[in-house]
Formats: structure tokens, C-alpha cells, sequence
């Protein structure tokens, strides 16, 4: 029986398929291999203009400008502050142990003390550093930090080609980390010159060259990471950041732009390991420059002082304040009583708002700006007082080498109260007496209303008050009883004021301090 049509016409389509392959593998076989899919259809993301192919051109001719700072400084004799050495063990004659123990025991013997028979005293011992630095005038001057050369007896400048050269101190600047050194080549040297750390924007490559862990000219490539970092290392921190690979050795060291220009001094790193994790910080060209300037001109730096206690706006001071546009500003807690401040007719309560023309956008910002203005310019002075701004003229004096503290001027000793509850604050008060003096251990002439117990979890100990504080002022006006201060309180509750701004007088100095009002009280039907 012949087979169904179905299976011919199935037979026929395999035996075509079948011939199909044959002539095709050859062809195949010549074909090229086709490219991998693409993962998507997305184009490429072509690098960024402007990033170098290579660092090389630009080190080549930085390297020679770049130098590390070795020094010494002598420690004294040896075990000089072992005055009780122990004395050499008796070994037996021609004991192994004889010569180790006259040997161990020599060096462990105080100044002046006899030394064992043919044995040489031991030298002074000495402690040596190792940092980074630059040249910035062919002449011989070299910025670098101040704790790489403090106190230091001697000091050395190593050049790329090895030459060492003895370097004198020109001047430091501890406020800012930085000094200058002096040394004398027999030949110009090459230098490099400053940049504006200012144009510096996060995200542009920069180049740090240093001495970290003693292996000179070394070289790490990053980014700005950040601006204006505050490290509490100073009253004008203002630091570069950046993730360049930054190591002990590395201090001051240069931090240069595409450009090979100066634009940051490096100085500290974070790092929970003491090795690089890729946060660095360097002090900005534009601060650096002016006090390396005045080093040079006069071994010292001469910085502008206003004479005041400041601390910052918050949002509940500025409510309390009426000052329109927010928290900004720095706001006087104490002008210096004979300092400039005080003489132009600022008081505490003001609120900084614009110092010679410059915006004062937050606390910090005003230090900086003071400093850098010239000792004995007369500048005007934006401040918000009595929820108006007002202009006043400021003849700046010289920042003292130490902050120097005003003395209080004596006081009349405000009568003794009754101590009274304030409420909605979870605080007691009563007047200065005597007995409050000697308990709370203020000064004779300390004014003001004493705080004698804080209640838990009140405002007035979320605020950290605490008992033996003493109200100096409410709403910018002195109070001197309890009552004086219940009064106060009482009005601005009426005033419908959410928050009153109390100055208080604590062991750390005065500071302003905001407190939620609680509504005013029901007058009885």
C-alpha cells in the first residue's frame, strides 16, 4: 500500500532543507565572524572635554618645583626622664651575658651619670620628620605647613636631584597651618606659580604631589570633591576637599589644577585607618596666598579684629528676631567691651548681615572676612536691629596674638526675690543673692536672674540650660528680678510671640538661646 500524500510532501520539505545546508556550509565556513551584539542601542558615552590622556606632560614640569622638608629636633639624653635607671647586673667574668648587659644598661643611663669603663656615652637622641613643600620664587622661598617644621632645630630642603639645602624659617601662621622657609641655591630654582582657588569647581581634576611615607615625588590624580569644608581646625576653615590620594608626608604639599597652577596647600586627610580613604582637604590659594605675602614681608601676619562673640542664626532666632529671609547672618552674643565693635555701637543682639560690602551668609563666614580686611580700614557694617537694618561705620583694630577677655565692668547687685516658676519653660528662677552667688559660684558682679532648677525633658533642658545659668536678657532687654523676667515673658506672650530670645550667661561665656512660649494664660471669668 502506497504511503499517505502527507508523508511524501513532509519527505520532500526534509530532503530540501537537507540539500539547502549542504551548499551553504561552505559559504559559511568563508564568512567572517559577525561582532558581538551591542548590550543596547544607547550610544557611548564619550570622556569628558578637557580630561588629559595623560598626566605625564604636566608633572614633568611640576616635579622639579615640588621638594620634601626633612627635620630634627633633639630630644635630650638618653632616658632623660629616668633619672632611676637601674644598675648594670654583676654577670660573671667572661659571661656571654657580660658585654649585652654593659651595653643594654650604658644607653639606658641618664645625663651625667658615669658610664661603664671604655664604653662611650650615647648621643642625644633625635627625632626626625618628613613632609612636603614647594618652591614659589626662584630665589629660594618654600610654603609648606606649620606642625611639618614645629619644632623643629633643624631644617632641610630635598630637591628632585637629591640636593639637600639647609632652610631657615621666614614665618609661620599657625591660625592657618601655614609657614615659610628660606633657603639659599646656587642657582635660581624652578618655581610655580599660584592659582585662583576660587574658579576651582567640584568635579575638575587636580593633581597632589608629595612626600607621603617618605617616598618622594610621588604623584596622585582626583577631583575637587567638595568646597568650603569647615574641619574644626581653625577659626577660617575653609578647605578644599578632594580624593586624590593623600598620605602622611603629603603636608604641604601642592595641589595643582590642569593648568599647573596652585590652588591648594594639603594639609589633613579623614581617615579611621591613618592611610588614604580618599578624603583630603586642602587650604584654598586665595586664603594661603595674602599670609604667605605678609610672611615674606614682615615674618608675621597682621589680621583684622572686630572684638566680638558671635554664634549662629537658626531658624527659631531669626523668628524671634522678625529677620526676614530666614537664618543668615552672625549674630553678636558679646561685643568686647573697648574693642572696635563696642566703639562703633555694636551690642549684642545684632545680627551681622553684610561686613564690608560682602555678604555674611553664615556665622563662619564673618571671621574669614574680618581677618583678611586691613588693620585700621574703616568699614561700614550691615547689621538687623529692632527688626529694621541699620549701617554703622567700623575702624577695624589687629587681632591679638591671644584672645584677650574683657573685664566686666562692677555692677549694682540687683535685690533679692522670691524665686518663681516660669511656666511652660520647666524652669525656676530667683534673684542673685549671696547665698545664690557662693552656691552657683558666680562673680561678685554677675547681673541677671539665676537659674536654680531645670525640669526634665522641658524646653528649657532641651535647650541645655542648666541650674546655676543665669538670664541675662529677654528679647535683647536686661531683666535683673524674676519678676522683671515673668513680665517680659508675659508681654510677648500677648504680643502673640512663639518664641522668646533669652541671653544667657553660663561657665562657657554668654550665648542666645530661643524658647517656645507656651500660650498666655486665661484671665479668670
Amino acid at each position: 500500500m502506497p504511503p499517505p500524500a502527507r508523508f511524501w510532501g513532509f519527505s520532500m520539505r526534509l530532503a530540501a532543507t537537507a540539500l539547502l545546508a549542504l551548499f551553504a556550509l561552505p559559504a559559511l565556513a568563508q564568512a567572517p565572524a559577525a561582532p558581538p551584539a551591542a548590550a543596547s542601542d544607547a550610544p557611548a558615552i564619550s570622556p569628558p572635554r578637557g580630561a588629559p590622556e595623560s598626566f605625564a606632560p604636566l608633572v614633568r614640569t611640576l616635579l622639579p618645583a615640588v621638594v620634601n622638608i626633612s627635620t630634627t629636633q633633639n630630644l635630650g639624653g638618653p632616658r632623660a626622664n629616668r633619672p632611676d635607671a637601674p644598675e648594670t647586673p654583676q654577670a660573671p667574668p667572661g659571661s656571654p651575658f657580660e658585654e649585652f648587659f654593659r651595653d643594654f644598661f650604658n644607653r639606658q643611663r641618664p645625663p651625667g651619670q658615669q658610664a661603664e669603663p671604655n664604653r662611650p656615652q650615647q648621643p642625644q637622641r633625635r627625632a626626625q620628620s618628613l613632609g612636603s613643600g614647594f618652591i614659589i620664587d626662584p630665589a629660594g622661598l618654600v610654603v609648606t605647613n606649620n606642625h611639618v617644621i614645629e619644632g623643629a632645630d633643624e631644617i632641610n630642603v630635598i630637591l628632585q636631584d637629591n640636593t639637600t639645602l639647609r632652610a631657615t624659617l621666614v614665618g609661620t601662621d599657625p591660625r592657618t597651618d601655614l609657614a615659610l622657609l628660606r633657603v639659599t641655591p646656587p642657582q635660581p630654582l624652578p618655581a610655580v606659580p599660584w592659582g585662583d582657588s576660587d574658579t576651582a569647581q567640584v568635579g575638575d581634576w587636580v593633581v597632589a604631589i608629595g612626600n607621603p611615607f617618605g617616598l618622594g615625588g610621588t604623584v596622585t590624580a582626583g577631583i575637587v570633591s567638595a568646597r568650603g569644608r569647615d574641619i574644626r581646625q581653625g577659626p577660617f576653615d575653609d578647605f578644599i576637599q578632594t580624593d586624590a590620594a593623600i598620605n602622611r608626608g603629603n603636608s604641604g604639599g601642592p595641589l595643582f589644577n590642569l593648568r599647573g597652577e596652585v590652588i591648594g596647600i594639603n594639609t589633613a586627610i579623614y581617615s579611621p585607618t591613618g592611610g588614604s580613604i580618599g578624603i583630603g582637604f586642602s587650604i584654598p590659594s586665595n586664603l594661603a596666598r595674602g599670609v604667605v605675602q605678609q610672611l615674606a614681608d614682615a615674618g608675621r601676619v597682621r589680621r583684622g579684629w572686630l572684638g566680638v562673640n558671635i554664634q549662629q542664626v537658626t531658624d527659631e532666632i531669626a523668628e524671634s528676631l522678625g529677620l526676614r529671609g530666614g537664618a543668615r547672618g552672625a549674630l553678636i552674643a558679646r561685643a568686647v567691651e573697648g574693642g572696635p565693635a563696642a566703639a562703633a555701637g555694636l551690642r549684642s543682639g545684632d545680627v551681622v548681615l553684610r561686613f564690608n560690602n560682602q555678604e555674611v551668609r553664615e556665622m563662619r563666614t564673618l571671621p574669614r572676612i574680618v581677618a583678611e580686611s586691613a588693620v585700621g580700614a574703616q568699614v561700614p557694617v550691615v547689621v538687623w536691629r529692632d527688626g529694621r537694618e541699620e549701617t554703622l561705620m567700623v575702624t577695624l583694630g589687629e587681632l591679638p596674638t591671644e584672645t584677650q577677655q574683657a573685664a566686666a565692668t562692677p555692677g549694682q547687685t540687683p535685690r533679692a526675690d522670691r524665686p518663681l516658676e516660669l511656666s511652660g519653660l520647666g524652669m525656676r528662677v530667683t534673684g542673685l543673692t549671696g547665698e545664690t552667688r557662693e552656691r552657683f559660684r558666680l562673680r561678685p558682679d554677675q547681673r541677671g536672674v539665676v537659674v536654680t532648677e531645670v525640669a526634665p525633658n522641658s524646653p528649657a533642658a532641651e535647650r541645655d540650660i542648666r541650674p546655676g545659668d543665669v538670664i541675662v536678657e529677654v528679647q535683647q532687654e536686661r531683666v535683673n528680678t524674676p519678676q522683671e523676667l515673668q513680665e517680659r515673658l508675659e508681654r510677648l506672650r500677648r504680643q502673640g510671640r512663639a518664641t522668646a530670645l533669652f541671653l544667657i550667661e553660663g561657665p562657657q561665656g554668654q550665648r542666645f538661646v530661643p524658647l517656645r512660649l507656651a500660650p498666655p494664660r486665661a484671665a479668670p471669668g
